[in-house]
């Protein structure tokens, strides 16, 4: 299980634009990100594979366009329990709080995609503890909260 992508944005519901590395702050989220704050969908997580999916399905769509925070590889996390927490890197660790998402309308990555695969595939997380995540940093899970 690791990171294959980090992916920020300056506004809400538009693609996100990859990075190397980022800093998760404590109880805010990614810093630069416009989901970042005090509250409980702070990072996004996305599968690589369903990702994938969707590119399977013809829609021309790479990392960051469906505004996730974080793609990973080897985690199904639609099947995860909300409260189950996971390490990333060497030092951060999110928990679940919210699987998958309800969009009253469809925003620009619906029309600029084709499709939004995020409210079916993505979970949202808060940081319980912050630090520096590369691409390519493993994950594991760290229980329950």
């Amino acid at each position: 299980m690791k990171i294959v992508s980090i992916a920020l944005s300056r506004k809400k519901g538009t693609r996100k634009t990859c990075v190397e590395q980022a800093m998760l702050i404590k109880e805010h989220g990614l810093e630069n990100d416009a989901h970042a704050g005090p509250w409980h969908r702070q990072v996004s997580f996305l599968s690589s594979e369903a990702i994938d999916w969707a590119k399977e399905k013809g829609l021309d769509v790479n990392f960051g366009d469906f505004a996730e925070n974080i793609a990973t590889t080897g985690i199904d996390w639609k099947s995860m329990p909300v409260g189950s927490r996971f390490r990333l890197g060497a030092e951060a660790l999110v928990e679940i709080t919210q699987i998958g998402k309800e969009c009253h309308k469809k925003c620009a990555i619906y029309y600029q995609a084709g499709d939004c695969i995020m409210p079916r595939e993505g979970v949202f997380a808060r940081v319980l503890e912050g630090g520096t995540i590369v691409v390519g940093d493993g994950i594991e899970e760290a229980g329950r909260g």
